[in-house]
């Protein structure tokens, strides 16, 4: 078997899962309707449980997000989505209860689509909540439209069906916290803070160079893999992730004219500027939020990718001071596991090398890219 064979098979959906998910998606406010009765039925259940200082990890994808949640759900407190929560999303409590009464033998490790050596089973934590999103918010993932929902943003019902769900999820494991990862939260910050005033943001970011050369290897990745398995680009749209492949979209952090160019570029070939000027554009973008307003400065931690090769036993430490949360044995457990990439290397021409910095040097400079810096990853 092939390499590239061995790679695309971890895109294939099986029919039973697909058939599934589809029920689902189908009938989204069926599944609404479902979570709010799901929700009235729990209502003694749930009057002691508070949405106690989220966790939101977000950033740009191959940032290290994975990382950390993983790091976080390590935490005897902490509540995270599962890749076993879908598509049962909706109805959180009902769809444990229907797993805990069906039960599977248990699945072996394995790696997960990235190729990135990251081996997970269903109950590893992972970004799942941004079906919810798509339910409420249609245009989630418009690139012609903003995805910016800042302090103003208003939408009483998801709110109080998203606050339900976080409740529910943490009645459900037993947890008193709940850590997200969700990249699209990025442009969201400002919003989820109004929801709750002390939740805890990491945003984590990694070095130009390395960066966009994991993004253009996942992308290709992706769209080997959803060419050869076309459940997969379906599953793909409906969890939410819109980062690689076949339907590769960018986030429009309100300015829809860089988002077109940005498309263009991607449309024309030139994915290297395209990525690099992708980005310039969110960071820049988020940089300025961070120092317009020193509330969600407070609120926000910044983790360098490098960082957690460099030092990953304070790196960590930080993470979880910054969260409240007691961390020690998870930190010791974890840090021996971050170590520098072994799988791949960027393969830029100097020509590419220039681009790069062209599009990314000034803004780079903002979280203190001054020199080259070694990069890392992760292993499980």
């Amino acid at each position: 078997m092939s390499a590239t064979t061995q790679s695309t098979d971890a895109f294939r959906v099986p029919l039973g899962e697909h058939l599934l998910e589809s029920a689902v998606h189908a009938f989204p406010n069926l599944w609404v309707r479902l979570g709010g009765l799901e929700t009235r039925a729990l209502h003694a259940r749930l009057d002691g449980i508070a949405v106690d200082r989220p966790i939101y990890v977000a950033g740009l994808a191959r940032s290290g997000s994975t990382i950390l949640l993983e790091v976080l759900a390590a935490q005897q407190d902490v509540a995270a989505h599962r890749y076993s929560d879908f598509p049962g999303i909706f109805t959180p409590f009902w769809w444990h209860e229907v797993q805990r009464r069906s039960p599977k033998p248990s699945a072996q490790p394995v790696e997960r689509a990235h190729a990135d050596g990251l081996l997970i089973t269903p109950d590893s934590p992972e970004a799942m909540e941004e079906a919810l999103w798509m339910a409420f918010f249609p245009s989630a993932h418009d690139p012609a439209r903003s995805q910016v929902l800042d302090a103003q943003a208003s939408h009483p019902s998801f709110e109080r069906f998203y606050r339900d769900h976080l409740r529910k999820l943490l009645l459900v494991r037993g947890r008193s916290r709940y850590a997200s990862k969700n990249n699209y939260n990025l442009t969201r910050l400002q919003y989820l803070q109004r929801l709750f005033p002390e939740a805890r943001f990491v945003v984590p970011i990694r070095r130009p160079l390395n960066h966009i050369a994991s993004l253009m290897k996942q992308h290709h990745l992706f769209r080997c893999g959803e060419s050869a398995h076309r459940r997969a680009l379906v599953h793909m749209r409906r969890v939410g992730h819109f980062e690689f492949g076949l339907d590769h979209r960018p986030i429009n952090t309100g300015d829809p004219e860089a988002t077109r160019q940005i498309v263009d570029l991607w449309r024309r070939g030139e994915e290297v500027r395209g990525w690099a000027r992708y980005w310039a554009q969110l960071h820049n973008w988020l940089a300025d939020r961070i120092a317009a307003d020193a509330s969600l400065a407070r609120s926000t931690l910044v983790i360098r990718f490098e960082d957690l090769c460099q030092d990953p036993s304070a790196t960590l430490a930080r993470l979880f001071e910054h969260a409240q949360l007691d961390g020690d044995d998870v930190v010791h457990d974890f840090a021996g596991r971050i170590h520098a990439p072994e799988y791949y290397r960027p393969q830029f021409t100097s020509e590419e090398r220039a681009v790069i910095a062209e599009e990314t040097d000034a803004v780079a400079s903002r979280f203190g890219y001054d020199r080259e810096d070694a990069d890392c990853e992760w292993s499980s």
